[in-house]
């Protein structure tokens, strides 16, 4: 078995303040941020990590965001390209339950779809900061509930399958999670919004490691990036135009 990571483009958020992805950095300056829809294939099934976001048109709606979608970056289309049926996923594992992570779930309609217990219980009764990110307001539906009779809740770290293996990184969210993926002899971590850009894992002169900009406990979250350490891989960021423009890992 030879596992490889797809780096799925389904779209992109435009204008984004910078110091929402690093925390307390850059505030006047604005950047992108790639929505990854990352797809395991090499074991028993295809695996799917992260779904991405809802149309263009529901997000601008709902958060007053702009994100741009060609052709080729529609969910369906992008994993016809590169040759998933969505019929035959019997795996989504969503990183943590924000609407640009999870709205895609019911592509899938196969698969189960595991989260942490803790994040499932946050994202059903969120702190108000966090209510937008859930889509918990009054009038809105939030994503995952389509995928609520499928999914799995798990409690920590977990092996999904022979080289693919669940590490609970909380601290963005309470139930934060990462998937470690053995490729080729390397070990990827794709990271979820642990880290959203190369820049939060590669830190600078303040920081060996930057958070970004939200998070529900930072406590947790340093201990997160200790974790990650500790674990020796490479690290995937969520959101980075590297990742679009590499593709693949393995």
């Amino acid at each position: 078995m030879q596992l490889k990571i797809q780096a799925l483009h389904v779209g992109t958020i435009t204008n984004v303040s910078r110091a929402r992805m690093t925390y307390d950095r850059g505030y006047a300056d604005t950047a992108t941020a790639e929505l990854i829809m990352f797809v395991i294939t090499g074991g028993e099934h295809p695996v799917i990590v992260d779904t991405g976001s809802a149309s263009p048109e529901n997000v601008q709606d709902r958060h007053g965001l702009v994100i741009t979608r060609e052709p080729g970056q529609q969910p369906l289309v992008a994993l016809q390209a590169a040759g998933i049926d969505p019929a035959d996923v019997r795996t989504v594992i969503n990183t943590h339950l924000h609407w640009d992570h999870c709205s895609n779930n019911d592509l899938f309609p196969e698969a189960r779809v595991l989260v942490q217990q803790t994040e499932l219980r946050y994202a059903i009764d969120p702190m108000e900061p966090n209510l937008s990110s859930y889509e918990r307001r009054p009038g809105m539906q939030p994503p995952w509930t389509g995928s609520l009779g499928r999914m799995q809740s798990v409690a920590g770290d977990l092996e999904v399958m022979d080289g693919i293996r669940l590490i609970h990184l909380p601290g963005h969210t309470p139930g934060s999670q990462g998937v470690l993926v053995d490729v080729s002899g390397t070990r990827y971590l794709i990271a979820g919004d642990c880290v959203s850009w190369y820049a939060n894992w590669e830190g600078d002169e303040r920081l060996r490691h930057i958070p970004v900009g939200s998070f529900t406990n930072l406590h947790h979250y340093m201990r997160s990036f200790a974790k990650i350490e500790r674990l020796g891989c490479l690290v995937i960021p969520s959101h980075d135009p590297e990742v679009v423009a590499r593709g693949s890992f393995g």
